[in-house]
Order: structure tokens, then sequence, then C-alpha cells
């Protein structure tokens, strides 16, 4: 059967706006976005949990991404914190972060729980830990109970109520566009939103 003028226009419209139904659903726009520190750069954050299965997943298609990051991004990690048992890792994270051991420490922590199977929730397991890549324990304890490791944990805390995080991983693209692998179905599909969602940040500069 032969359709009409009209059909056939609106058939394409529908297929359209399909598609961008589409691509809108493998992110959620965030509204308000979320202040960046640097309106001039387009700002990743990935947010995770050392005790995560699916970060430590993840986290070496993010590794691969980075090696090819343009010059204007500027990239973040976030732990988040959900509960009790999430406060030690996110402390560890922030105490490699000031004492400036997070290159040596962080794929190490990923495997040491994942592939070694070791918990690393107690302050000792920690201290252990830290030990092994170079930080005296003394050290270690001062900056794990420190005034400003205190306040990035307290915002931690803050974060999954801030940007609508209900899980990690999760991405978030210049304070404007959350990505997880639900929306993007998987973490091919993570990375290719992010991807497209950076390029198109970049494009607007």
């Amino acid at each position: 059967m032969k359709r009409t003028l009209r059909e056939l226009v609106l058939a394409g419209l529908l297929l359209a706006f399909c598609s961008l139904a589409a691509v809108a659903g493998e992110y959620t726009e965030l509204n308000p976005p979320r202040p960046t520190d640097d309106p001039s750069k387009v700002e990743v954050i990935e947010f995770f949990w050392y005790g995560c299965p699916h970060c430590y997943r993840f986290d070496p298609y993010l590794e691969k991404w980075l090696k090819n990051k343009p010059d204007k991004v500027v990239f973040k990690r976030q732990p988040v914190i959900f509960g009790p048992h999430w406060e030690p890792h996110a402390r560890a994270y922030f105490t490699a972060q000031a004492l400036g051991v997070l290159d040596k420490v962080h794929k190490d922590m990923f495997d040491a729980m994942h592939k070694e199977k070791k918990r690393l929730t107690s302050e000792e397991e920690l201290a252990e830990f830290f030990a092994a890549h170079g930080v005296d324990k003394k050290t270690f304890r001062s900056t794990f109970h420190s005034f400003s490791v205190d306040m990035k944990v307290r915002q931690a805390e803050s974060i999954p109520a801030d940007y609508g995080i209900t899980g990690v991983p999760a991405i978030v693209v210049d304070g404007k566009y959350l990505i997880s692998g639900r929306t993007a179905k998987g973490f091919d599909g993570m990375i290719k939103v992010m991807d497209e969602r950076v390029k198109h940040e970049l494009n607007g500069r």
C-alpha cells in the first residue's frame, strides 16, 4: 500500500524522535547542572568505591580512555559513601591523595581487595597496606585522621544526594550528564557516551 506524503513525513519525524529518545536514554541530564572548578575546561568525574567489583572491572576501561584524554578535559576521581563500611576506603583514598601516593596505591588497592581478597576495612589493615607502599605508619595514621581528610569524607557522604547517584561506577560530564552502566548498558557504553558528551561540550566551548 502506498503512503501519502503526510504519512511519510510523520514516520520520519517519529523515527527522528525515537533516535533522540534513545540517545537521551544513555545518560541522565542533571537539572540544574552542578558547578565545576574551571568553566574553561570540561570536567569528568568518576564516582566509585574500592569495594565495588563493578568499579574494579570498569577501571581498565577508564585508564585506556585517559591515555588519549583531550587536553581541555580535567579528570577527577571521587569516592562516595553509601554506608559505614564504605567510609574507610574513601578515607584511605583521601589519605593517599594528601600524601601524594595516589598513583602508587590506587590500582594496587583495587587488586588487593578483588584479586587477593583482602578486606582492608580496619585502620591497621590499611596502615599495613600503606606501609608496603613506603608510607610510615605514624604518618599514615595522622593523615588518616586529619582535619582535611575528615572534611573530604563528610563531602563524600553527601555526594550521592547532590548528584542523584544511586550506584557506582558513575560518571558525570561537566556537571551536566550522569552516566551509569545501567543507562549506557555496560562499560563500553559508558565510555562511548562519556566520550560523546565530552566532545559535545568541547565543541560548545
